[in-house]
C-alpha cells in the first residue's frame, strides 16, 4: 500500500493489497449480485470497491445488456443527452521524460520537436475558433522552452485574447505537468477552468517500467499533484489512467480509490475522468503492442461501471477511438468528448501534408462540422457551454447543484442555446438541417417551464445574440 501525507493532513492511498483482495472475490459474480448493485447503482449514490470489482468481473451478455442500460439510465437523468465538446491543442512536444509508450519521450528519434511562439498558437487558435470551437484542452509535453512554466501562462493569455469573427475561446483547459503550490496559484490566476492529468497507471511496479527516465519517473510527486492543485484553489480538476498498461480492473479500483482520497480530503472528487486506450505512437514498439490490451467489450464495460461509480463526474473520450467506438460509448456514460483533434503542435493551422507526428494514433479523423452532425443524428445534442466555469459553478458548488438534479435545468438550456449558436455562424447546410431537428426534437420531449426556458434562449441566438447562457 502506498500512503503519502500531503499539505491537505489527509494520506493518498492506493492499497494494491485491497484492490486484489476485491477483485479476487468477485472474479464469478452471480446474476442476483449484479442485478442488486444496479439496482443500487440507480439510487445515483455511486459504487466502490467490491461493488466494482463484482461488475468487472461479469461477463454474461445478458447481464451484460442490463449494465449498459443501467448507465444509460443514470447519465440521462443527470446529464440528459448533451455531449460537450472541445478540442486539445498541443503547443509543445519538448520533453524531458521517457515514458516508453509515448511519442514525445525524450530519447525518441523520429520526432521532430516544436515549441509553438505566441503568434502561432494564435493562428492555432483562430483556426479553432474557425471551425466553432469555444473550449480547448491546451497541452503541453513536459519541458518547457527557456523561460519555463511562464511559457504556459503566456500562451493561456494568447488564447483567450485571440479572437476570429463571431468565434472566441470561452475556457481554456489545461494538461501540463506536475506544479509545485505556487506554480498552481498562478495557473488558477490565469483563469483556467479543469486542471486535468493522468496518474497513467496506479501500478507501482509497472509504472516503473514504463517512466524509466525524468521527473515522471517519481511516481509520488505525480500522484499527489491534485492535492496542490487543490490547496492552491482550483477546484475543478480531472484525472485518468492510460488503460492498456496494467490490468484495467486494477486501475478502475486503485483510480476510484484516488477518487476516494480526493472526497475525504477536500471534500469533492474529480469534475471529469478521462478514459483513454494505449494506440500507436511513432517510435513505441510499447504502444503497437500494449502489454494488457483491453478489448472492445471491455472498454465499454469500463466506461459503463464508472458511469455508475461515479454519477454526477463528466467522463471523457478522445478521438484516440474510432469514431463506431465512440458512438457505442455515448449512450453508455460519456459527457464529454473532443473532435477534429490534433495531437502535435501546429497541427491545426498547417499544411496537411506537412503535418508531424502526433503524441499517439487518432481513431477518428472527422472534421467537427462531421462529427455534430452525427451526434445530432444519433439523437445526442453537442453542447459548447462553458457557463458552469464563469459563473461559479465549479468543485463543491457544482456538485450541490448536480446531486439534487439541478443541473439539467442550467445543462440543457445552455446545450441548445451554444449548439444553435454553431449552426448558425459554422455549420454546414447538411448539418443544419440535422441539427435543427435535433434542437425540435430535444425541446419537445422537455416538460414546462424547462422547455419554454430553452425554447427562449434558442430563440435570442437565432435573433443574433451570442453566448446566451444561464
Amino acid at each position: 500500500m502506498v500512503s503519502l501525507t500531503t499539505g491537505s493532513g489527509a494520506a493518498v492511498r492506493i492499497d494494491d493489497e485491497a484492490a486484489w483482495r476485491d477483485l479476487a472475490s468477485a472474479s464469478h459474480p452471480d446474476a442476483a449480485e449484479v442485478r442488486e448493485l444496479l439496482a443500487k447503482a440507480l439510487e445515483l449514490k455511486g459504487l466502490r470497491g467490491r461493488d466494482l470489482a463484482v461488475l468487472a468481473g461479469m461477463s454474461d451478455p445478458g447481464l451484460l445488456g442490463e449494465l449498459f442500460d443501467a448507465a444509460r439510465r443514470v447519465k440521462e437523468t443527470i446529464y440528459g443527452k448533451r455531449l460537450v465538446i472541445f478540442a486539445p491543442l498541443y503547443i509543445s512536444n519538448l520533453c524531458g521524460n521517457e515514458c516508453l509508450y509515448c511519442a514525445f519521450r525524450v530519447r525518441n528519434k523520429e520526432l521532430e520537436r516544436r515549441a509553438l511562439t505566441q503568434e502561432e498558437i494564435a493562428r492555432e487558435v483562430r483556426w479553432l475558433e474557425e471551425q466553432g470551437h469555444k473550449r480547448i484542452l491546451l497541452v503541453a509535453g513536459e519541458a518547457y522552452p527557456k523561460d519555463g512554466f511562464d511559457y504556459v501562462l503566456r500562451s493561456i493569455e494568447t488564447i483567450y485574447a485571440t479572437s476570429s469573427g463571431p468565434g472566441e475561446i470561452r475556457r481554456v483547459n489545461v494538461n501540463v505537468a506536475p506544479l509545485t503550490h505556487e506554480e498552481f496559484v498562478r495557473l488558477k490566476d490565469a483563469k483556467i477552468g479543469t486542471y486535468q492529468l493522468f496518474q497513467e497507471t496506479y501500478h507501482r511496479e509497472t509504472y516503473g517500467k514504463v517512466h524509466v527516465a525524468g521527473k515522471k519517473a517519481d511516481f509520488d510527486w505525480r500522484l499527489t499533484a491534485m492535492d496542490r492543485a487543490m490547496e492552491a484553489g482550483i477546484d475543478d480538476v480531472g484525472i485518468g489512467a492510460l488503460f492498456g498498461l496494467f490490468d484495467w480492473r486494477f486501475e478502475l479500483l486503485a483510480l476510484m480509490q484516488h477518487v476516494e482520497h480526493l472526497e475525504t480530503a477536500f471534500g469533492v472528487g474529480p469534475h471529469t475522468i478521462s478514459i483513454p486506450r494505449l494506440e500507436p505512437a511513432s517510435g513505441s514498439a510499447l504502444a503497437s503492442h500494449p502489454t494488457h490490451p483491453v478489448s472492445d467489450v471491455d472498454f465499454q464495460k469500463l466506461v459503463a461501471i464508472l458511469r455508475l461509480a461515479v454519477p454526477y463526474t463528466g467522463l471523457i473520450l478522445s478521438t484516440r477511438e474510432t469514431a463506431e467506438m465512440r458512438r457505442a460509448t455515448f449512450a453508455l456514460g460519456i459527457s464529454q468528448i473532443s473532435a477534429g483533434s490534433r495531437t502535435n503542435p501546429g497541427g491545426y493551422d498547417d499544411d496537411p501534408g506537412e503535418l508531424h507526428a502526433g503524441q499517439f494514433s487518432l481513431g477518428d479523423h472527422r472534421p467537427l462540422d462531421e462529427v455534430i452532425r452525427d451526434v445530432a443524428s444519433l439523437g445526442f445534442v453537442p453542447s459548447f457551454c462553458t457557463a458552469c466555469y464563469r459563473l461559479g459553478r465549479t468543485g463543491a458548488d457544482f456538485m450541490d447543484v448536480a446531486r439534487p438534479g439541478e443541473i439539467k435545468e442550467h445543462c440543457n438550456p445552455n446545450a441548445l442555446a451554444t449548439f444553435q449558436e454553431y449552426l448558425d455562424d459554422y455549420g454546414s447546410e447538411e448539418t443544419k438541417r440535422e441539427g435543427e431537428a435535433c434542437i425540435a426534437r430535444t425541446l419537445a420531449e422537455m416538460e414546462p417551464p424547462l422547455r419554454e426556458k430553452a425554447a427562449e434562449m434558442v430563440s435570442l441566438v437565432k435573433s443574433g445574440r451570442r453566448d446566451v447562457y444561464c
